[in-house]
């Protein structure tokens, strides 16, 4: 937790190693391989990607398909979080990578180098990646003939590629769109039609989606779509939509969602693996008590927490595999969660760093950019003594002359200074 985002090189050395290791798992090597991610995340570490991109070329065929390898791809992805251009040569180099692992890297690298630009081109071609038909091959004993065998596993191979590419697009529109508003209404209106017309292998990701979407801004539509997908008949979809609820309501001790949750767990009282889940998304609605959060954004919503972000992902990514992981034996991975937690309370301290209460005005935040004069920045406030607690879209404003804050955005902690002009 202490190096994420420091890009320590002795950090770096230790776990670099590992991944060339032949005694390493794949469960090993797909959680070093998201530790150096972590580390040297938005960096484009030169030697983390090569080393990442040398260990992928050099697993075998079966060794690929293992349900670990996505956190190698996810590992080389976060080293080029925001980036943009940036990640266009590693994308090419994935190209010699063995699907069905080439192709789902080489798309959740392209998605997290444009992760919260709103890129409608990146948005239109994870659609257009959404829209394509796969059919699930299945093992068939019956096929004897040595030919026949093999045109029946590449088809399969093609298939498992074709549904690993789309999962990670699904949670690729969500990453794009969701700096700002707009862009998230018009995601948001893409999911409900592929949760119409989508393919099985994408229901099971849209709720992931959403949760991405909505990190801790429990909104009605949202709520009421997962609330639905929760009593869906594919488990997979369930057991999402439930953990989305979750990470929707994170930190806000939202009463509707703690309801919706408590039938949900009468619900599913028979049912271990869901219950598990109920449970699961009861803590993160009452993350900390009401005084966390998940959302990556923060300082007026206008800068991206990218440790955030990776943390999330992390978790998500475990999700594309729910019953192979998070069920299974890998539920440590939820982990991931710690490094998206910020606080989202307001607490103000004196000079010395004692706490000093003041009174605050807290209301929706205003977009004033480009307004002439001194528009006001909130509307429909409360005035409240702090420490305070900030909703999604809330600001605050000190409500006294007395003193005056060291930082222009009031968030988190906030050291204030005396004003002078009033003690003259």
């Amino acid at each position: 937790m202490r190096v994420l985002g420091s890009n320590r090189e002795d950090v770096i050395e230790l776990l670099l190693p590992v991944l060339c290791d032949s005694k390493s798992t794949m469960e090993v090597i797909g959680q070093t391989a998201l530790a150096l991610g972590m580390v040297a995340i938005s960096t484009c570490h030169g030697e983390v990607t090569s080393t990442i991109l040398q260990t992928m070329m050099e697993k075998s065929e079966t060794e690929l398909k293992d349900t670990h390898t996505k956190f190698l791809a996810l590992g080389l992805a976060l080293t080029y979080l925001g980036k943009q251009e940036e990640a266009a040569l590693t994308i090419e180099a994935l190209k010699v990578v063995g699907n069905p692992l080439g192709k789902m890297a080489a798309t959740l690298v392209e998605v997290v180098a444009y992760a919260g630009t709103g890129d409608v081109l990146k948005i239109q071609k994870m659609l257009h990646l959404c829209s394509e038909h796969f059919e699930v091959v299945k093992d068939d004993p019956k096929i004897k003939d040595k030919k026949e065998k093999a045109e029946h596993e590449k088809k399969k191979l093609e298939s498992e590629t074709g549904i690993a590419q789309q999962s990670v697009a699904v949670l690729g529109i969500a990453l794009i769109a969701m700096a700002e508003d707009l862009g998230a209404e018009m995601a948001l209106r893409s999911f409900s039609n592929l949760l119409r017309y989508g393919e099985p292998g994408i229901r099971r990701i849209v709720p992931l989606a959403l949760g991405v979407l909505s990190a801790s801004n429990p909104r009605l539509e949202i709520i009421d779509t997962l609330s639905k997908l929760s009593h869906d008949s594919d488990a997979e979809v369930a057991h999402n939509a439930i953990f989305a609820m979750g990470i929707v309501g994170s930190g806000t001790n939202n009463a509707r969602l703690a309801n919706m949750l408590r039938q949900l767990a009468q619900y599913y009282h028979k049912d271990a693996n869901n219950l598990f889940m109920v449970r699961l998304a009861q803590g993160l609605v009452h993350l900390g008590k009401g005084t966390l959060t998940l959302s990556p954004y923060h300082s007026d919503r206008m800068l991206m927490s990218r440790v955030a972000v990776g943390g999330l992902l992390g978790v998500m990514t475990a999700f594309m595999d729910v019953n192979g992981l998070i069920i299974g034996k890998s539920h440590y991975l939820l982990y991931h969660l710690v490094s998206a937690i910020q606080p989202r309370m307001l607490v103000t301290f004196n000079e010395e760093l004692k706490p000093l209460p003041v009174p605050v005005r807290v209301g929706q935040a205003v977009d004033v950019v480009g307004q002439a004069g001194k528009p006001k920045t909130i509307t429909g406030f409360q005035t409240h003594t702090t420490p305070v607690l900030l909703a999604h879209g809330e600001r605050a404003e000190l409500g006294t002359n007395e003193y005056t804050p060291l930082t222009p955005i009031m968030e988190g902690f906030v050291i204030l200074r005396k004003n002078e002009e009033m003690e003259e």
